[in-house]
């Protein structure tokens, strides 16, 4: 089941694109986080999705919020996506266990093997203050970040 609004989000540990460990805890009482799951790399809607997300950092930025994007993909094949999107955001695989993060979140798609296109925005407090979700194949809109951002 997707966590709700309300609920505790689980910690993780997770490697970014350089293999830097990042840790969800590291961010309580310190800064909100968003977390972006999106099923993968390479693919023309997730790059989209980010690409939209790195055209409007400041969005994140003005709230003080880190952006973690998180999909089922090596932590290489994330780097080289990075580097050639020019995401200035961390990109965490959740490669192994296979999609272990999505589904402690409630977004991961056992027949397919990878993550839903779920947000969710956690404060410092380490609860879920807003979260969404579209349906397979729908990109998530930008004002749905505004929205989620406000709940802060």
């Amino acid at each position: 089941m997707t966590l709700q609004i309300g609920d505790a989000a689980p910690d993780f540990a997770l490697s970014d694109q350089h293999g830097q460990t990042v840790r969800l805890s590291d961010f309580r009482g310190v800064k909100p986080v968003t977390l972006v799951f999106y099923p993968l790399a390479f693919s023309s809607r997730c790059e989209g999705e980010l690409c939209e997300l790195r055209d409007n950092f400041d969005l994140f930025d003005g709230q003080g919020a880190e952006l973690l994007a998180i999909s089922v993909d090596s932590k290489h094949t994330l780097r080289a996506w990075a580097e050639a999107q020019g995401y200035g955001f961390r990109l965490l695989a959740d490669f192994w266990p296979h999609g272990e993060v999505a589904a402690q979140y409630g977004v991961f798609l056992d027949g397919a093997g990878i993550a839903d296109r779920a947000t969710f925005v956690i404060g410092t407090d380490g609860l879920i203050k807003a979260a969404f979700r579209t349906a397979p194949g729908e990109s998530r809109p930008l004002d749905a970040y505004r929205e989620a951002l406000a709940a802060l």
